[in-house]
């Protein structure tokens, strides 16, 4: 898969069980951890373990499987490595803590509105 493919299944996975405030940062050439950031939220540590496993769920039916993973159950943040596509989800007060999207500031946030799941679909 490419990393366009991978983000649209991890924007899509997160997006379908309402992840919050879901962005998406091009960081190629800020680092050489990936090529881009998956960042989103929910609004307790059992809807941010349900976003990590959707999102995990729905890469596995790809046959993508995480490089790496980190996270316990009732952990405030988890998170997937797909090498190029790396998968933040956070609990909310955790996220604003950690504050990765100003960490993060001069990478390149990508557009992901056709990524989204329109209602009714």
């Amino acid at each position: 898969m490419t990393a366009e493919e991978k983000l649209k299944v991890i924007v899509r996975a997160l997006d379908a069980k309402r992840g919050e405030n879901i962005r998406v940062l091009k960081v190629t050439d800020l680092t050489i951890l990936g090529d881009y950031f998956v960042i989103a939220n929910g609004n307790s540590t059992t809807h941010t373990r349900t976003l990590a496993e959707e999102a995990e769920f729905q890469m596995s039916q790809q046959g993508e499987e995480p490089h790496h993973r980190e996270g316990m159950p009732g952990s405030n943040w988890y998170i997937l490595d797909y090498n190029d596509v790396i998968v933040h989800v956070f609990y909310q007060e955790t996220r604003d803590f950690y504050r990765l999207e100003q960490l993060w500031a001069d990478a390149q946030e990508v557009d992901i509105s056709a990524y989204l799941v329109k209602e009714g679909e």
